[in-house]
């Protein structure tokens, strides 16, 4: 399985208190480009492709942006269930402390996401 699933706002208070921990959002370059959590470090490692395929490298993403699996490591994505998938991946590959940021970053109904509740920005177009 995984960790859980946590709040946005747990998941930010989480990352705030805990130096070491770290925010994965795994949605796609596209999304990212709407918006991104503000005030925390946030890694980039899409989970899945736009075409709907899985990243077969996911997990040697994780270990190239630093992430370690003794890290509380808290997945984000749109709505939840990508990043559910991911902490259950990595958890499969030794992260003990793999979290789901329940609603993800834009909610799913009745939960409401991170851009709902907690700071967050559009980075600059690249």
């Amino acid at each position: 399985m995984y960790a859980g699933d946590v709040h946005p706002h747990h998941a930010s208070e989480a990352l705030s208190l805990d130096q070491d921990a770290v925010l994965v959002d795994v949605r796609t370059p596209g999304e990212w480009a709407r918006g991104l959590p503000a005030d925390h470090d946030v890694k980039l490692v899409s989970w899945q492709f736009p075409d709907g395929t899985i990243n077969p490298d996911f997990i040697d993403h994780l270990f190239e942006e630093g992430i370690r699996p003794d890290q509380a490591v808290y997945f984000l994505c749109r709505s939840g269930a990508r990043s559910q998938s991911a902490a259950v991946a990595a958890t499969a590959h030794g992260f003990a402390q793999a979290f789901n940021v329940a609603g993800g970053f834009e909610g799913k109904h009745p939960t409401p996401g991170w851009r709902d509740l907690l700071p967050w920005h559009v980075p600059p177009p690249v």
